[in-house]
């Protein structure tokens, strides 16, 4: 059977831009290794696509909403085309950090305290009142984040109750919801969790170094503002207990094929704080320097990734 792989890619989210260069980066090394591919944007254009490419597999390489929500993946799955990743479901449950936070802790895992706050709650109930009772049940510093966006987008760090206000409206600015929690201090780590049909394995864990001090969306993706280190230089049992969470939070998600699980050691202790359905593949993303770390080549990883998808 020749399969043609469909590399879907950018889409009308704040990450379109991201999506572009991860698709385009995914296609290219799939080509490398022999694959035929297809590149498509998210258009009036793709079902008809999809329906008229015989053994099509998708990859969907979208970041953000369209791409991490389940939707997309939704339509593949009435569709009946085979695609790699997290399937509808789980793909909106780990979007939304509100819940998946929730459903980490809840099987014993390490996360942090969490409330989530719709914008229509602090419009009604005012902001004074919310913020002393939020400073006091949670502590500060806080993180204060969009319940669903990523690439760090609408993300503020605050200090004290003066800053929650102004740090809630920017966290809107990407969706109704936002989310508040305990601010992690330590080292920032991201594990990349690959299963290729023998159960998902950590790959080595890559660690964040911002020179501004803050991994936000300009660190994420301006070359050479930010260091990484691959492996991790941490010690063997942190970055076994790391590799231990991260397939836990994969498994409790219910994710497949690859997924990446962000966390912060503080000490000596791993504890996650966001999982990811869509890993970005640009230069500078994480994914592929964790592939790159385990000794293995991006095409190669998805090409297995379509024959299991296809399978």
């Amino acid at each position: 059977m020749v399969m043609t792989v469909i590399v879907i890619a950018g889409g009308l989210s704040h990450e379109r831009d991201v999506s572009l260069r991860s698709g385009r980066r995914v296609a290219q090394a799939l080509r490398d290794v022999g694959r035929d591919v297809i590149e498509t944007d998210v258009n009036g254009d793709l079902v008809q696509l999809l329906r008229d490419t015989p053994d099509a597999v998708a990859v969907p390489m979208l970041h953000g909403g369209l791409g991490e929500d389940g939707a997309l993946r939704e339509v593949l799955e009435v569709l009946g085309v085979p695609f790699v990743g997290a399937n509808g479901a789980s793909s909106r449950l780990t979007f939304d950090k509100s819940i998946a936070t929730s459903v980490v802790r809840a099987v014993g895992l390490n996360a942090p305290r969490q409330i989530a706050l719709p914008h229509d709650i602090f419009r009604e109930l005012g902001a004074p009142a919310l913020m002393e009772s939020i400073g006091s049940q949670l502590g500060y510093p806080l993180m204060v984040k969009p319940s669903r966006s990523g690439s760090a987008l609408g993300v503020t760090k605050v200090s004290s109750a003066s800053e929650l206000p102004s740090a809630l409206v920017a966290a809107y600015a990407y969706g109704p919801v936002a989310v508040i929690e305990s601010y992690l201090e330590g080292t920032e780590i991201a594990v990349t969790v690959l299963d290729e049909g023998d159960g998902p394995v950590a790959l080595p864990a890559v660690e964040i170094r911002p020179e501004s001090g803050v991994y936000d969306y300009e660190s994420r993706y301006t070359a050479g503002t930010t260091r990484f280190v691959a492996p991790a230089q941490l010690d063997d049992d942190v970055l076994a207990a790391a590799g231990a969470l991260a397939v836990a939070v994969h498994e409790a998600l219910g994710l497949r094929h690859i997924s990446r699980v962000d966390m912060i050691v503080r000490d000596g202790v791993p504890v996650f704080f966001e999982g990811n359905v869509a890993p970005g593949m640009t230069e500078t993303s994480l994914a592929p320097l964790a592939i790159e770390a385990s000794g293995r080549e991006l095409g190669e990883v998805f090409a297995a990734l379509v024959d299991l998808a296809a399978s």
